[in-house]
């Protein structure tokens, strides 16, 4: 299964004091803006995402569609696939994709210890 590029969605109380010490680690803005209350950061390969006022809780992120620059891959399995498979193993969604659309759409789901993992494609497949 592939979930495409993976990043950490930090809820955060101060953006503006989140981005300061992410970027004292090496990360620079990539993307977001501060004004709305999030940004996407990134050092290398890894990705975070800060959201102020947004989130309850971290959370883990895979964008079907992507790679880590956010360039959209020739080749991916569209969202509503991998939700498909999910609950055919037995994963039921918190929120679930609308089977009957195509292009950019999400779902959570939970692990067993309570971490929810978004799934977020911003990509059609036809694009």
């Amino acid at each position: 299964m592939k979930l495409g590029n993976f990043s950490v969605s930090l809820t955060v109380k101060d953006i503006e004091k989140s981005r300061v010490f992410y970027e004292k680690l090496g990360f620079t803005v990539r993307g977001g803006d501060q004004s709305q209350n999030w940004l996407v950061l990134q050092n290398e390969q890894t990705i975070i995402g800060l959201f102020q006022g947004m989130l309850e809780d971290n959370i883990l992120t895979f964008n079907p569609g992507w790679d880590n620059k956010g360039n959209k891959l020739a080749d991916f399995t569209d969202i509503r696939e991998l939700q498909s498979t999910l609950k055919a193993s037995g994963i039921t969604p918190l929120t679930e994709a609308d089977k009957s659309t195509t292009g950019p759409a999400y779902f959570i789901i939970e692990d067993p210890d309570g971490n929810q993992i978004m799934v977020d494609q911003h990509v059609s497949a036809a694009d």
